[in-house]
């Protein structure tokens, strides 16, 4: 499937009749779409049974069995093994969630003490190349599209550094035809003359490219595996590259093959079995630790959020009851591991699980393209692009900061020192 080939819809109220009839056939008809666990060409394979042994262990989890008394037992040690880790997602476990939040603090003001840190996003395109159901900026979705240019680029950078913040992600659509690597390269050029702290949200790419990206000034690489559910992840991701689950999933390691100093991981949770998702995300962040102990790893926890021009999109089974058993869980397995929990979510859960086990939050946050003007400053820009997904949380950057310092907490801009 040559890219050339795939469908962008841009700026029309109506789509194409070829692209309707190209939309209507990838949901109906299977075999009209690429295998999704064959790569492309220009993907790079690398070597890797981390693979194999998560979905080994996420085929064989069957949560049902577990009992009080596993989580009971996996509650009273010292050290989290991958079966107490079950235990603690299973239904079992769902009693326990005040003792799980108390393990999980204790655990947290261990290896982080009091800090929680604050960064903020930036969506520098929203071209997609990927028609991913889910998703606000897929192809065939009927929204405003734009691709910041890099005076664009550095106006929104020099507003969202105004306000203090020292970290900042940078965020494209996945399409290599609007946002090539050395567009992005730029952007991070442009992001080292005012963040001290940089990390990418970008399409999966090579090792190079990455030793590339490295080098513009990149510090870490988050990629969303969405659910590691295979059969899943084929009726999800219809058409474009993010259609390959074996090429996503290695994209962390490839990341630090090509020098990243941290990587994150995560599923999309609502879109398959959450318990299946959070222990494959987890064992994820396990074996590459262990094949990489000098990376700094961390797992973010999203759920499904409502889209333009679909509010109806909400996560499966996903309450904040179980979400905060599975971030307690998170903790008590992955004692070192940054756990982020995004503005997806409400200020009263923030604030809460902020005090129990998650160590990074966004503020000031716009999943738009171009419109931090707007947000901060109240400027309209009539030609800002459309947002990938709603979010639930709109304070500033000023207002999480004394939140979290009004919560007993040290926010932290930046931890690092370059010489």
């Amino acid at each position: 499937m040559n890219e050339e080939n795939q469908v962008y819809y841009i700026d029309s109220d109506v789509l194409p009749p070829e692209a309707l009839a190209k939309k209507h056939k990838l949901e109906q008809d299977p075999s009209c779409r690429s295998n999704h666990m064959e790569y492309m060409e220009g993907m790079e394979v690398i070597q890797s049974d981390i693979k194999d042994k998560v979905l080994k262990a996420m085929d064989e989890f069957d949560y049902s069995l577990y009992t009080a008394s596993d989580v009971q037992r996996a509650l009273s040690k010292d050290t989290c093994s991958i079966e107490d880790f079950k235990a603690l997602l299973s239904p079992a476990a769902a009693p326990f969630i005040e003792q799980m939040a108390r393990k999980a603090e204790e655990i947290t003001k261990n290896h982080f003490g009091n800090t929680v840190y604050i960064f903020t996003p930036i969506y520098i395109a929203n071209y997609c190349q990927n028609y991913c159901i889910y998703c606000g900026f897929n192809c065939y979705n009927n929204i405003r599209r734009k691709k910041m240019n890099f005076e664009e680029i550095e106006h929104e950078m020099q507003i969202i550094s105004r306000t203090g913040m020292e970290e900042i992600l940078i965020l494209t659509g996945e399409s290599r035809t609007y946002s090539d690597v050395e567009y992005i390269g730029e952007a991070v050029k442009i992001a080292k003359k005012y963040f001290r702290n940089i990390g990418v949200e970008i399409y999966p790419v090579n090792v190079e490219e990455y030793k590339y990206l490295h080098e513009c000034g990149v510090d870490y690489v988050t990629v969303f595996q969405e659910t590691y559910n295979p059969a899943k992840y084929e009726t999800l991701h219809l058409l474009g590259h993010k259609r390959i689950w074996p090429y996503r999933f290695d994209s962390q390691e490839r990341a630090l093959m090509g020098g990243m100093r941290g990587v994150a991981f995560s599923a999309l949770l609502g879109l398959d079995d959450f318990r299946k998702d959070a222990l494959a995300t987890a064992l994820h962040v396990y074996y590459i630790n262990r094949k990489y102990p000098h990376a700094e790893v961390s797992l973010s926890c999203p759920r499904l959020r409502p889209i333009v021009n679909n509010d109806k999109i909400n996560p499966n089974d996903v309450g904040e009851k179980e979400l905060c058993q599975i971030l307690c869980a998170y903790r008590i397995f992955l004692p070192f591991a940054g756990i982020t929990v995004s503005s997806r979510e409400s200020v009263e859960f923030r604030n809460g699980i902020t005090k129990i086990c998650a160590t990074k939050v966004s503020a000031g946050v716009s999943t738009g393209i171009g419109d931090h003007e707007e947000k901060y400053e109240g400027k309209q820009d009539a030609d800002a692009g459309d947002e990938q997904f709603e979010i639930n949380d709109n304070r500033s950057f000023d207002a999480m900061y004394h939140d979290m310092e009004n919560g007993g907490l040290q926010p932290v801009l930046n931890d690092y020192i370059y010489v």
